[in-house]
């Protein structure tokens, strides 16, 4: 109805929005599907416990309407969600704060002793994520996720910020498909504009409290940034998105984009580019947080966050060096068998990078030798999961390029699961600046982490979870999981005839335990940038165009490097001891359906998990 009263120019925009909220059904969604179950058959306390989550799943879902986009779930009694957009301001983040107390509070109340093993584990998830996400929200500045991994002491900068959330985030997870999600597509690119504004605001206060960060990623988000804005004054992806997918949608969709994009969001992004030049002007080199005001104090809660554990600094920086030096004495035993038998691993694995046997072509041939790559190996992969798993899922999911002004600031790739309902795919994005960023001795090990049986893989498993379970997610697990996935690969057969393969694998591995130095060598040690990067280059053979954007994302997300190794080491750990546990009693298919299907946890509340799976 609401398309015919449309399409005959009978609703006004806000009459429109207003039906959009007013005219919802009652919610019915994959999520509620999943979880009415538990909630139906289970009586007593671990009812009592599920309806509190359920409560507390759609407190998050309302200060991050995003997710309920991204998940499938903007529908129904949620569905004026879909016009609506995080609030980024200072009220903004206290409202956040103010929930998570409230909530956490609740929480504080539940007897966990009651509780059957599934409920009480997101209970103590729960828990686990508020209570660290509030120790960050009382540090005086920082961009603090709830359950995320995207913590960072700079609310806009090279990897940060709306400027490169939003416009990603309305053309990939925003469908389009009828007027009043047109609507609501202009209703968000207003608050786009007004999330900038609230940015900038939280920019000021940071500042005026001595927080500036380094002016080599200065330099690189203003580059970004006036890219931006010179697209929003053109129209741009914005634009074009809205206008691509209003083709058979009467009216002047694009005329209405193209007019707040111009007049509203370009101004704002100006605005934020007069403050960033402000921040240029005085800022140093200095990389680490440790050099910035309170910064020994964030980095501690940052690596806290991180890695779900209490390790210090100079313990996540030895882990570093034991774990590289095991992984490098297995890369010299290939390096030699391939007849690389001079100099340190790093100059063996620089020379490896140079040969021209393990380059793609440059441009859009190499470009489209990548993608050719990537689906061989995607093919291979899911048919070897049934021998690694007895749960197995059928991960929908795309592999795209990342949006150009992205890419310069951005990592070599990234991915993650789709929506709750399937209509969002999963997405392993490749950064495709330059062919040079991938080889083709690493670029099979980098698509099993990202997708299968990587992170695209495990979000699958967390779709029949309580709501606020599949919102909230930990760095240690995700990633952990993700190099558990590139072994997996390996003990797969993904390099049986193809050893220099299995050297890149290794050499991934080895790069995550490079992070743990340089990170902790960049914030609690005084390193430069330069010295993060030769590290890598010099121990590791790493390419010098990818640590150089990676070093500058552990400058602007400190601490988020070191989950992945302290990740896939406890991952490691419990596996080894549920083998010592069981004997000939132990099935490596169980204990990775008892890891992916407890869903993503902190890393202690993983430990209570095998121990329940050794107990039964």
């Amino acid at each position: 109805m609401l398309n015919d009263l449309t399409a005959r120019g009978l609703l006004t925009r806000r009459e429109m929005l207003a039906a959009l909220a007013a005219a919802a059904l009652p919610l019915v969604s994959a999520c509620g599907a999943a979880i009415a179950p538990v909630s139906s058959a289970a009586g007593g306390a671990d009812g009592d416990a599920v309806a509190l989550l359920d409560r507390i799943g759609n407190d998050l879902l309302n200060l991050f309407p995003e997710s309920a986009t991204s998940l499938g779930l903007d529908t129904g009694a949620r569905a004026g969600l879909r016009a609506q957009l995080t609030d980024r301001s200072p009220a903004g983040e206290e409202r956040i704060a103010r929930q998570l107390r409230a909530d956490l509070a609740a929480l504080a109340a539940v007897d966990g002793s009651r509780l059957s093993h599934p409920v009480r584990t997101s209970v103590e998830v729960v828990r686990s994520a508020y209570t660290t996400a509030l120790e960050g929200f009382a540090l005086p500045y920082g961009d603090i996720t709830v359950g995320g991994w995207r913590n960072t002491p700079y609310t806009v900068i090279q990897n940060v910020g709306a400027y490169l959330d939003v416009p990603r985030f309305l053309d990939s997870d925003h469908r389009v498909e009828n007027a009043v999600d047109a609507e609501a597509y202009l209703a968000r690119m207003q608050s786009y504009a007004r999330e900038l504004d609230g940015e900038l605001e939280r920019v000021r206060a940071a500042r005026g409290i001595g927080l500036v960060p380094p002016a080599f990623l200065l330099d690189k988000a203003l580059g970004q940034m006036r890219l931006s804005a010179q697209n929003a004054r053109e129209g741009g992806t914005l634009v074009e998105s809205l206008e691509r997918r209003t083709r058979n949608i009467a009216g002047d969709w694009a005329g209405r984009a193209r007019r707040i994009a111009a007049g509203e969001i370009a101004p704002a992004l100006d605005r934020q580019i007069r403050e960033l030049e402000a921040q240029r002007a005085v800022a140093t080199n200095d990389a680490g947080i440790s050099a910035r005001p309170h910064g020994e104090e964030f980095y501690r809660w940052a690596l806290k966050a991180s890695t779900t554990t209490s390790m210090s600094p100079d313990e996540v920086h030895e882990l570093g060096r034991s774990e590289l030096a095991r992984l490098q004495a297995q890369m010299d035993v290939i390096l030699k068998q391939a007849g690389y038998t001079q100099g340190t691993v790093g100059e063996r694995m620089n020379a490896l990078a140079r040969d021209p046997r393990y380059k793609f072509a440059e441009g859009d041939a190499g470009r489209a030798e990548i993608r050719a790559f990537i689906d061989d190996r995607l093919a291979w992969i899911r048919a070897q999961m049934p021998r690694a798993f007895n749960t197995v899922v059928d991960p929908h999911m795309e592999v795209k390029r990342l949006p150009p002004e992205e890419e310069p600031g951005a990592p070599a790739a990234y991915g993650g699961a789709g929506s709750v309902d399937g209509a969002i795919p999963g997405r392993f994005w490749i950064n495709l600046r330059t062919t040079d960023l991938h080889s083709r001795y690493s670029l099979a090990d980098l698509t099993f982490h990202e997708s299968i049986p990587g992170h695209i893989w495990q979000g699958e498993y967390t779709h029949g979870m309580p709501l606020v379970r599949q919102m909230l997610a930990f760095n240690a697990y995700s990633e952990g999981w993700a190099l558990y996935a590139e072994q997996l690969a390996d003990e797969l057969g993904a390099y049986e005839s193809d050893p220099i393969g299995r050297l890149g694998y290794l050499q991934s591995i080895a790069f995550r335990a490079c992070r743990l130095v340089v990170d902790t060598g960049l914030h609690a040690k005084g390193w430069t940038r330069e010295q993060g990067v030769r590290f890598f280059v010099d121990v590791n053979g790493s390419n010098p165009l990818e640590v150089a954007s990676e070093v500058d994302r552990y400058c602007s997300w400190p601490g988020q490097a070191c989950g992945y190794k302290v990740g896939h080491s406890e991952i490691n750990r419990q596996r080894d001891r549920a083998r010592a546990a069981l004997g000939a009693r132990y099935d490596l298919k169980a204990f990775n359906d008892t890891v992916v299907r407890g869903g993503n946890v902190p890393l202690d509340v993983l430990a209570r998990n095998v121990d329940e799976y050794l107990r039964r």
